[in-house]
């Protein structure tokens, strides 16, 4: 009796600790003017398209050809750099701050274009000993981060229903 309320209480810790965070119901609150858009980048294939394409999927945002009609996000920049944080003893780099903007813009037809920046930073321990681990860690870190930058544009996006409607 003892294990069965130890393993009813396990599953229920579990449970809860999992079913925590905050995500849009798939993109039902997303304006429905933006519902169908064109996707537009300077490199289609980059990392931080493709995570964009699959944020915008995930969001029931439909992606159409280039159309006068149809609105346009378009990703205009993406910047990544790194700085030092932290130092050993022996003066090698021991943390380092990852940094990533992407500046996008969205063009209704027939009206202005809103641009849209977001920034996502990370911290990275670098630890030079196990220097293959932690490139393939990073790698990781850099991954995360483009998600979170596109779940970030789609908040603004979220956000721009206001000034569409005062703009008009």
């Amino acid at each position: 009796m003892f294990k069965t309320l130890k393993k009813i209480a396990l599953l229920t810790s579990i449970a809860a600790l999992s079913a925590c965070g905050f995500h849009f119901q798939h993109g039902q609150l997303i304006p429905q003017e933006l519902k169908t858009l064109t996707f537009e980048s300077n490199d289609p294939y980059s990392d931080m398209s493709m995570a964009m394409r699959k944020q915008l999927q995930i969001n029931n945002i439909k992606l159409v050809d280039a159309n006068e009609s149809i609105p346009v996000l378009r990703i205009d920049r993406i910047r990544t750099s790194d700085e030092v944080v932290s130092v050993f003893k022996q003066g090698r780099e021991a943390e380092k701050m990852l940094m990533m903007q992407v500046d996008a813009s969205v063009h209704l037809p027939k009206q202005n274009t809103y641009p849209i920046s977001v920034k996502v930073n990370r911290t990275f321990f670098d630890n030079s000993r196990a220097a293959l681990a932690k490139s393939a860690e990073k790698e990781v870190i850099w991954n995360d981060m483009r998600e979170q930058a596109a779940r970030q544009i789609i908040s603004k996006m979220v956000a721009l229903q206001h000034q569409v409607k005062t703009a008009k």
